[in-house]
């Protein structure tokens, strides 16, 4: 059964630390870096830095992330030494004094289950091995924290592992030099000559994961960061990086519209029989009589609830609808889904079942609407991207005051994953379908190792056209995109 990823707050593991897994003889006649020096290349961000895909940091994962990937390609012009903060499996989940973190759950994988013959996304059994207290040491060159803010990587402590579960995170926690220090002195330590920097996807992704259900703003993992504390932070982020003579390329972020996670559960999902379709329109016809006689007639077509055999609009809460419970509590803000509405991937699998087991009549998207956690309505998703705008804004504006920094614009990436046919890269293609797409993992979130290397390359593109270099690019070919482990050998580990 698929579960919601708690792609933010979740945590992970560790263990040993590793240099570039790109060991091949370097022949640096053949390429240039141009202006920048890539000695000592840091990376900065969230999990999107760390190799987080499939709702978990496990380590196949961090050796597939888009620095490590970058570092590769950069020892073919002079790049230096790049090491991880690599967990201890491949299993993902981490433990504390030898007990599970709770929220922090293995990777996903998928299953092929023998009725239907569908694939089943679930999490892959297992124990971990990662313990949290075996704090690793080492001038790690990839500083990516899965879940963090831009805040974040400013806040001290945030790596003390008696404050997990208040201000603190594991994902620091198992590889912070100083348990009360922050991920940016951290970062800096080395002395980089090069890095990259993508963060701020977290300050609106947790809260838009959630439905949009979070407080607006806040310091929660649920809330959004006020623009000003983001600008702020950014600015703090950016210049301290900057003050060790480094260059580097900075990454925008994309719309929460243009993942699986958001697109990929139809409005009209709620399949029904004609049995079930008349007694919902029975049920539903004291509802609809009352808000024809007490709306206007426009909001009463709008709230007014009908279904047919087949495929159906699922019956969802709308705040922004008249409230009319002060004429009667059983007239709830109640109306069907609509095409601009986002149900969320996580009701994949649950709607048009029982919300309460005890309960068989509670069938979700039917008799009990979905809540405002279950989907993203039109006024969220614009709330969401005003705030995203406002953070790309500030991200640019610095960039381009900085003639040492170049800007990725990822934002653009992501929504060609979704326009037509995807993205072509020679050898092959990807967009943003779930599962089939192979550009993004199975938490419908983070990407694939197929997806991070395009993300190499992207930064390549960047680095080569801003700093007059002359990089080599990688084949995204050569990575993988979804993987699975199956019950049935007729099912493919590697779309």
């Amino acid at each position: 059964m698929f579960r919601l990823p708690i792609i933010i707050v979740t945590a992970i593991t560790i263990l040993v630390a590793c240099g570039s897994d790109f060991d091949d003889p370097v022949d640096e006649r053949t390429f240039d870096s141009g202006e920048v020096d890539l000695t000592r290349y840091v990376a900065v961000g969230d999990s999107l830095t760390a190799g987080f895909r499939d709702n978990s940091l496990y380590i196949d994962g961090q050796l597939d992330s888009f620095p490590n990937i970058l570092a590769g390609l950069f020892a073919q012009a002079g790049g230096g030494r790049f090491t991880q903060p690599l967990v201890s499996d491949n299993l993902g989940g981490m433990t504390l004094a030898g007990t599970p973190i709770p929220g922090v759950t293995t990777r996903l994988v998928l299953q092929q289950p023998n009725n239907p013959p569908l694939p089943t996304v679930v999490n892959q059994s297992g124990t971990p091995t990662t313990e949290v207290t075996n704090v690793l040491v080492d001038d790690f060159n990839n500083m990516g924290v899965v879940g963090a803010k831009v805040f974040h990587l400013l806040a001290p402590a945030y790596g003390d592992i008696s404050g997990l579960g208040s201000t603190a995170t594991p994902f620091y926690a198992y590889f912070a030099a100083d348990p009360v220090g922050n991920v940016l002195v951290d970062a800096i330590d080395p002395l980089p000559t090069f890095f990259t920097l993508w963060i701020g996807n977290n300050d609106l992704l947790q809260y838009a994961l959630m439905g949009a259900s979070g407080a607006n703003p806040g310091l929660t993992p649920n809330d959004v960061t006020d623009p000003d504390l983001f600008a702020s932070s950014f600015t703090t982020i950016l210049s301290t990086l900057l003050s060790t003579g480094a260059k580097g390329v900075v990454a925008n972020i994309g719309a929460v519209s243009d993942i699986p996670f958001f697109t990929t559960v139809p409005y009209n999902a709620l399949s029904l029989t004609p049995e079930q379709a008349e007694a919902a329109n029975l049920a539903y016809a004291v509802y609809n009589a009352s808000v024809v006689a007490l709306l206007s007639p426009e909001e009463a077509t709008l709230r007014t609830i009908n279904f047919v055999e087949g495929q159906n609009p699922p019956v969802l809460i709308d705040e922004n609808l008249t409230d009319l419970t002060g004429v009667d509590s059983a007239l709830g803000n109640f109306r069907q889904a609509a095409p601009d509405d986002l149900l969320l991937l996580s009701i994949a699998t649950t709607l048009g079942t029982a919300r309460d087991s005890a309960d068989p009549t509670s069938i979700i998207g039917l008799t009990s609407p979905l809540l405002d956690s279950e989907v993203i309505l039109p006024e969220e998703a614009a709330v969401i991207e005003s705030l995203r705008q406002s953070y790309v804004a500030t991200i640019t504006d610095l960039v381009n005051a900085e003639p040492d920094v170049a800007l990725f614009d990822v934002a653009s990436f992501l929504q060609d994953l979704g326009d037509g046919d995807g993205i072509s890269y020679g050898t092959g293609s990807v967009d943003n379908s779930f599962i089939t797409g192979g550009a993004f993992s199975l938490d419908g979130v983070h990407l694939t190792a197929r997806g991070y290397a395009i993300i190499a390359n992207g930064f390549i593109d960047v680095i080569n056209d801003y700093f007059n270099a002359s990089l080599p690019k990688t084949d995204p070919n050569d990575y993988s995109g979804v993987c699975c482990e199956t019950a049935s050998s007729d099912m493919p580990n590697n779309l």
